[in-house]
């Protein structure tokens, strides 16, 4: 048995006002091939599916060549079609030459938007499909910010989604892929689904699966497939910041062989959803960045601290907001990780930075307008480095960040792109002991609560987002969406209904 592997994951935020080039997918081990890609993510979808598909006999992967994450993070903007056609055009000449397979593995992501492609790995998927052939099976495995419907499916047999959000189980969705995969090409699974698409369109930041009423969503689903067995449940919380007709939430059910159980199960998830669909939109507190920090430093009079605050609405990872309220209002003992500056960057390196040095430079800002402006940092160097490697993706690790103390016992970190920080740990891999701050100030939306929230290590969380509608905040009915129309969807339209 032959498998085709293949790896094509992005998260496109398509307000940003700069394009995802060719040379971001480029660095030291990207793209990968053979035996390097399929070892890329142990943790995650891949080292699930290469795990299990090595469990069965006479099982050969083979690992085209693929990009693997940006080096510029989730913060980026829409991918351009040469960079696509670049990368997929050569897939599909490796899967043409390595030929003939029985099936293909494509890890993916959902939420992927390419200039003049309206799907790209629905796209992709169909490609696939006429090298590989209508007998031959296709496995994709998907983030639950995936903008899905029933398209990738027209090509493709399976799909697995992550339920949680932080996404805990991507290395379980792995593996499933690759025993039902293994399973359909035997002849033991006949895939049959059904996708069901209710109109709600949500942020990612109130999509936090560790609390009702998401968490309720995400066991029913769980429910269903413990009851039933060869039954696969995705949860699609879908993704806001790309500019989609696609986008907003979507069920997609997966039955061995039983239509009829996959339709009853599809429309009991959607009709679930649409009930709580109140309780989904405004189940979270927000704070503005004035608040927040007020807030902050309350809890810190109280001793209620470490204390997060987590700037959900940052999606270029260069805002300021929370930079300029921490100076405003004299927040102490801070530790804010991080402002994305590759500008910054390079003419520190052209200084040959080092720690010690003074520092007086504006920072931050400028890519774009909900970035704000560049906010005036005075202060000393504390710590060059090549980035933080855990929790993160792309290049991290062969960066080169900089860090500066300033203020009461405060120190901002300067990345040259966006970095979720998602457990306090990881600032360790650039030379600063978390615990010698009061706070921690992230740009993050939910998945800090990982290393924060549910490894117990804060004691107060709090959620910022500018006074502005920009992009990447809750109010995402003031972003200038071209494809998709808002008033499609509760909470944003009047007359919206679901049956």
């Amino acid at each position: 048995m032959r498998i085709a592997v293949i790896y094509f994951v992005h998260e496109t935020v398509t307000f940003l006002p700069y394009d995802t080039r060719l040379e971001d997918f480029i660095y030291e081990g990207s793209p990968a091939r053979g035996e390097a890609l399929l070892s890329a993510s142990p943790r995650s979808y891949m080292g699930g599916f290469v795990q299990v598909a090595r469990e069965h006999a006479n099982v050969e992967l083979i690992g085209i060549e693929s990009p693997l994450f940006p080096k510029t993070g989730s913060g980026s903007g829409w991918i351009d079609k040469s960079t696509y056609d670049h990368f997929v055009d050569k897939m599909i000449s490796e899967l043409k030459a390595q030929g003939p397979f029985d099936g293909a593995y494509l890890a993916l992501h959902g939420a992927m938007g390419v200039r003049d492609v309206a799907k790209p790995e629905a796209e992709l998927a169909r490609r696939v499909r006429e090298v590989i052939g209508p007998k031959a099976f296709i496995a994709g495995t998907f983030d639950p910010h995936g903008n899905e419907d029933q398209d990738f499916l027209r090509y493709a047999d399976l799909a697995f989604c992550v339920k949680y959000y932080p996404h805990y189980d991507g290395y379980l969705q792995g593996e499933r892929a690759a025993r039902t995969l293994i399973r359909s090409i035997r002849g033991n699974y006949k895939p049959v689904t059904e996708t069901r698409k209710p109109p709600i369109l949500t942020p990612s930041v109130l999509q936090w699966t560790g609390a009702s009423p998401w968490m309720d969503l995400v066991q029913r689903a769980l429910t269903w497939e413990a009851r039933e067995p060869d039954v696969y449940v995705n949860f699609y919380y879908g993704f806001a910041f790309m500019d989609s007709a696609e986008a907003g939430m979507a069920f997609q059910v997966i039955s061995n062989g039983d239509p009829e159980l996959a339709a009853h199960i599809a429309d009991d998830m959607a009709n679930t959803a649409w009930r709580l669909r109140d309780d989904l939109v405004h189940g979270t507190k927000v704070y503005s960045m004035t608040e927040g920090v007020r807030l902050a430093k309350e809890a810190m009079s109280k001793g209620e601290y470490p204390i997060v605050l987590a700037d959900h609405s940052d999606r270029s990872g260069a805002a300021t907001w929370l930079l300029e309220q921490v100076i405003e209002q004299d927040l102490s003992d801070t530790l804010i990780g991080t402002v994305a500056d590759n500008e910054a960057i390079e003419a520190l390196r052209k200084k040959g930075v080092k720690p010690g040095d003074p520092f007086d430079m504006a920072v931050g800002g400028r890519l774009d307008q909900s970035a704000g402006d560049p906010i005036r940092v005075v202060g000393t160097v504390n710590t060059v480095s090549g980035g933080m490697w855990r929790g993160g993706f792309g290049a991290g690790g062969s960066q080169l960040w900089v860090s500066v103390k300033f203020g009461d016992n405060n120190v901002l970190v300067i990345s040259p792109y966006l970095h979720q920080n998602t457990e306090p740990e990881a600032f360790l891999d650039i030379g600063i002991n978390p615990d010698d701050f009061k706070a921690i100030a992230i740009k993050s939306r939910v998945h800090f609560r990982r290393g924060y929230y549910d490894n117990g290590y804060a004691r107060t969380i709090l959620l910022v987002e500018p006074e502005q509608p920009f992009l990447g905040t809750i109010r995402i009915d003031a972003l200038p969406y071209k494809y998709l129309d808002v008033n499609n969807f509760y909470p944003y339209g009047k007359d919206v209904s679901y049956p």
